[in-house]
């Protein structure tokens, strides 16, 4: 086992090769190790290592017989794998060769069979063609003796079964089919139509239609003679019957239309028994209001808007309770009201179109037209229900040329008004300047007068069809809003010496109301519609900043608030300077009360009763006057601020100028708090509950002022440490603490020390 062991260390591994002999030693060492007694497993491991031998080489022999047997199968495999596929190679030829000889043979049949099949493909085309034909004229024969029988009910059906077989041969390239069925279509149409218009015609007659008098007065109408029942069971009928015929009347019938510099919305062809029941109608209108005829002057445009807004109204319960169940009940979706309210508007818009480039550039008369145009709108949706969404009358104001000139003439004529309404006497007088209810805002005339201009030119452009034309007359009136600030602030400037006057409280009344009303009207759903237009707009133009952008789209912002931000600038300025004006009085007038010897006024103790100072009374006179004065010249919310500007600037004055500018002995001290709690603060109780939270300084001045001694050393004590950066007593309160339990919470701890050295009676305390 030693020579084991040397060897052992002799042995040492070999790390690029397998190393046998140190796997042998780490197995010996292993199993054996130095324990001679080991010795006697010899036999045993011997036998074991005999047995992993022994199975060890039964594997090799394995092994080593199965591997070829694989290798031999895997080629004898390939080679007959490569035997098949050199068949197939012999068979793919063969095969290809027998196809090609027989696409050789073939080819001639190939060329005679699309001679044949071409001629087969001409021949079912010809037999199609042939079937239309025949199916037209056995449509065309069934309305032949329909109509022969006099069953003009059925004529129509089979009528309106050819115009739809014509509306799907839009797309064929027949021509003269098509040609063919049209004709057809037209020549039964022109009969059918004919006939069925004289007998509709005849029982309108027997109707008294139209009625050119309001219902009341209406003949037959909607009464009910004997033969009332006939007469609108034929009605019904013809009606019915027309209705089938409205395919085939689209079809042949090409609808009027204006030029296309109008941009009318596309709607459909009135249905054909409402244009039958018009034809009357449609004949007055053209005879009075075209040619030469006395009716039919430009100045007169109320004339025709009148007459057709009156034919609307007679016919109207007729079409309601008649003509209605008719469509309901033959399925159909129209309104008859609105049908026969639309082809008369169209009547309304053939005039204006015509009218109008006559009387562009007359300013009365284009203004006239527009006046009684809008009127006409009015009444044609509030009163008749008509929809925003048929033709109207503004989609021919809202054509270039005439929308550019009336939003000149608009535009003129507020500057007019503007004009008018400055230079009357009672420009800067209030209407209700004697109803206090009413009068809260004060408004002068003037501009009551403006704002109410503001919202007729919005009542007579909100009803325009495209968002961009509204925007065009938004940015007019934001032209209008500025204009008058400027009419404004002219003659402010002429009022600055008089600041206090009527007319300059007026001018400030005026402007804070059109920034109130503007800022309200940026609430208004209108408005905040053209908001987002001009938003949408804005952002395709990239005219505006992303942040402006941001603005818009969040509502932070609205369409008036950059004439809302300079209105509320100059109305700043003017309060401002009207503060300044009293201010100036006050201070005039505080003089005597600046010179007060309050160093030797008696003590509280020795007078019987406190009463004012008498150098205060100028100036507590002065600012009530002018207090009294600007709350009846301007409006609650400016006087608020007014009074609140004021009061900080007198509380600062007083404080600055004549408290911390004086020495105060017990008796100044309390004669100082009394004028202030007594007389000043008092001057503003009409206008608030607290008036002292406004002269904050002044208020806690008179409270050091007037501590007694103890509480006045104890504080200076505490602020002096302060200051001193002392730590602070168990018991003692912090500077800020002790002041605020004092009630001291605007001064700072510098301000207090002062004014305690303002005190004239200290003890001598050694210090």
């Amino acid at each position: 086992m030693a020579s084991i062991a040397v060897r052992k260390k002799e042995v040492t591994r070999d790390l690029d090769h397998c190393d046998i002999p140190y796997y042998v030693s780490e197995f010996v060492e292993r199993e054996l190790g130095n324990d001679y007694d080991s010795l006697g497993k010899l036999d045993s491991l011997i036998e074991k290592l005999s047995e992993n031998k022994k199975h060890l080489e039964e594997q090799v022999l394995t092994v080593s017989s199965e591997v070829p047997k694989r290798i031999q199968n895997a080629l004898k495999n390939a080679e007959d794998s490569k035997k098949s596929l050199s068949q197939l190679l012999e068979e793919e030829t063969v095969l290809s060769e027998s196809i090609h000889n027989h696409l050789l043979q073939a080819e001639p049949w190939m060329e005679d069979l699309d001679v044949l099949i071409s001629q087969v493909e001409e021949i079912e085309r010809h037999l199609a063609y042939l079937k239309w034909i025949s199916r037209i004229e056995e449509l065309s024969d069934s309305i032949q003796q329909y109509l022969l029988t006099n069953n003009v009910p059925e004529a129509a059906s089979t009528l309106a079964l050819m115009a739809e077989l014509d509306i799907k041969l839009q797309e064929s390239s027949c021509s003269h089919l098509l040609a063919f069925v049209r004709s057809t279509v037209q020549f039964w149409h022109k009969i059918l139509k004919d006939k069925l218009t004289s007998d509709f015609e005849e029982v309108l007659t027997q109707l008294r239609w139209p009625f050119v008098g309001p219902p009341q007065s209406q003949a037959f109408g909607l009464a009910a003679p004997a033969n009332a029942p006939e007469v609108y069971n034929n009605l019904e009928m013809l009606f019915c019957q027309l209705l089938k015929l409205q395919t085939s009347d689209e079809l042949l019938t090409k609808p009027k239309q204006l030029p296309e510099k109008y941009p009318l919305p596309p709607s459909p062809p009135v249905v054909l028994p409402i244009q039958i029941m018009l034809n009357p109608l449609q004949k007055r209108f053209k005879y009075h209001f075209t040619g030469n005829k006395q009716t039919n002057v430009l100045n007169k445009p109320e004339w025709y808007l009148t007459q057709v807004l009156m034919w609307i109204g007679n016919h109207s319960k007729f079409l309601d309770d008649k003509i209605q169940p008719i469509l309901d009940k033959a399925g159909s979706s129209v309104n008859a009201g609105l049908e026969f309210s639309r082809a008369l508007v169209m009547l309304i818009l053939e005039k204006l179109a015509a009218d109008i480039p006559c009387l562009l550039y007359d300013d009365t008369l284009f203004c006239h037209l527009v006046d009684e145009v809008l009127l006409f709108e009015r009444e044609l949706y509030s009163v008749h229900g008509y929809l925003s969404s048929f033709p109207s009358c503004m989609h021919i104001l809202s054509e270039e040329s005439c929308f550019q000139r009336w939003l000149t003439v608009e535009k003129k004529f507020a500057l007019q008004k503007m004009d008018s309404m400055l230079s009357s006497e009672a420009a800067w007088i209030s209407q209700y300047k004697d109803i206090t209810d009413v009068d809260e805002m004060k408004v002068p005339d003037c501009a009551e007068t403006f704002m109410t201009l503001l919202l007729v030119i919005t009542d007579r452009y909100k009803n325009l069809p495209t968002a961009s034309r509204k925007l065009q007359f938004l940015g007019l009136q934001k032209e209008l809003v500025d204009d008058f600030r400027i009419r404004l602030t002219q003659v402010m400037k002429e009022e600055t010496r008089a600041s206090l006057g009527f007319r300059y409280c007026a001018i400030l009344n005026a402007v804070n109301y059109i920034a109130t009303v503007l800022a309200d009207w940026a609430d208004n759903v209108f408005f905040l519609q053209l908001q987002q237009a001009e938003l949408e707009v804005r952002a395709e133009s990239d005219s505006m900043s992303q942040l402006q952008l941001g603005q818009l789209a969040s509502m932070e912002s609205s369409v008036f608030d950059d004439m809302i931000n300079l209105l509320e600038r100059l109305k700043h300025d003017m309060l401002t300077r009207q503060v300044d004006h009293v201010f100036r009085e006050v201070k005039d007038a505080a003089k005597l009360y600046k010179k007060e010897r309050w160093l030797s006024l008696p003590s509280q103790a020795e007078q019987a009763v406190m009463s004012l100072s008498s150098t205060a009374c100028p100036m507590l006179q002065t600012l009530r006057d002018r207090l009294l004065q600007l709350e009846q010249q301007l409006c609650h919310s400016l006087f608020k601020i007014f009074w609140q500007m004021l009061a900080e600037k007198v509380d600062l004055y007083i404080y600055q100028e004549i408290i911390m500018a004086n020495h105060f002995n017990e008796g100044g001290a309390a004669q100082l708090h009394f004028d202030m709690s007594r007389n000043l603060f008092p001057l503003f109780s009409h206008y608030c509950k607290r008036p002292e939270n406004y002269f904050k300084h002044i208020k806690e001045a008179c409270i050091i002022l007037n501590l007694n001694l103890g509480s006045a050393l104890l504080l200076k004590d505490v602020l002096q440490s302060a200051s001193e950066n002392e730590p602070l007593k168990p018991s003692q309160p912090s500077a800020t603490a002790a002041l605020n339990e004092l009630g001291v919470y605007k001064l700072a701890q510098r301000d207090v020390e002062i004014l305690l050295n303002l005190r004239a009676s200290w003890p001598n305390t050694g210090k």
